[in-house]
C-alpha cells in the first residue's frame, strides 16, 4: 500500500487539473506532475519507514489540523483556478513561456531542498505534535542550521515557482491565501516548539530566523 501511494497522490491531483482543464496537451502541467511523482517517490523510498508510515496517516491528530485543512483548500483551490484559467477561459494565461520553464526548475529545486529537510529531520510529520514515542528532539543540522523550519520555507517558495509553471496570473490569488496560511502555521508551531520541546528555546537563540534569513 505504501508504494502505491505516490501513485494515487499525483493521480488524484491530475485529476483535479485536466478535469477542470478540460484537455490533456498541457505540457506544463505534465512535468508539474512528474516532478510531484518523483518527489513523493523519493519521499516513500528514501525516508526512515517510521517516518513515511507515521506522514501516511490520514487520521494523524494535532493542534494544527484547522491550518492544513484551510491550506489543502487554498493549494486546490489554486490548480483548480490554473487549469480553468489556461484549459478553458484563457483569463490571464499569459505568463511568458521562459518565465514558465523557469518555474519547473525553481519547483524541483525547491522540492529537493524540502526533501533534504526530511533527510535530516527524522521527525517531520504532517501534525505538530511531540513525539515522545519516537524520542524527539530538537534537530539543527543541514537546512535547519539555516532557518527553523526549512521545510515550511522550501514549499512556499515551491508553491510560487509551480504557479508560475502552470501559466495563470490569476491562480496567484488563492494561492496568496495558502502562503498566509503557512506563514500562521509557522509561526503557530515554533511558539508550539518553544513550549513544549526541551532544548527549543536555545536553538531558537542560534538559529535565528524561522522562514525567511534576515527577515523573519
Amino acid at each position: 500500500m505504501t508504494a502505491l501511494r505516490p501513485i494515487v497522490f499525483v493521480a488524484a491531483l491530475g485529476g483535479v487539473l485536466f478535469v477542470f482543464a478540460g484537455r490533456w496537451d498541457l505540457p506544463f502541467f505534465w512535468a508539474i506532475l512528474l516532478l510531484l511523482g518523483g518527489y513523493s517517490a523519493a519521499v516513500t523510498l528514501l525516508l526512515d519507514p517510521e517516518l513515511v508510515r507515521e506522514r501516511g496517516d490520514p487520521a494523524a491528530a494535532g493542534p494544527d489540523r484547522a491550518f492544513r485543512a484551510l491550506l489543502a483548500l487554498f493549494l486546490l483551490a489554486h490548480l483548480a483556478v490554473a487549469a480553468l484559467d489556461v484549459g478553458r477561459f484563457h483569463w490571464s494565461d499569459t505568463v511568458p513561456f521562459g518565465l514558465r520553464v523557469a518555474g519547473v526548475v525553481g519547483y524541483g529545486a525547491c522540492l529537493a531542498f524540502v526533501l533534504w529537510a526530511m533527510r535530516v529531520n527524522r521527525f517531520f510529520v504532517p501534525a505538530v505534535r511531540i513525539q515522545e514515542e519516537r524520542g524527539h528532539h530538537v534537530v539543527s543540522s543541514g537546512p535547519y542550521g539555516l532557518v527553523r523550519h526549512p521545510g515550511y520555507l522550501g514549499s512556499a517558495v515551491a508553491a510560487v515557482f509551480g504557479a508560475l509553471a502552470l501559466g495563470s496570473w490569476l491562480a496567484f490569488i488563492p494561492l496568496l491565501g495558502a502562503l498566509g496560511v503557512l506563514v500562521a502555521r509557522t509561526a503557530f508551531e515554533d511558539r508550539f516548539l518553544r513550549a513544549r520541546l526541551p532544548g527549543y528555546e536555545g536553538y531558537a537563540r542560534r538559529v535565528l530566523y524561522r522562514l525567511l534569513p534576515g527577515i523573519w
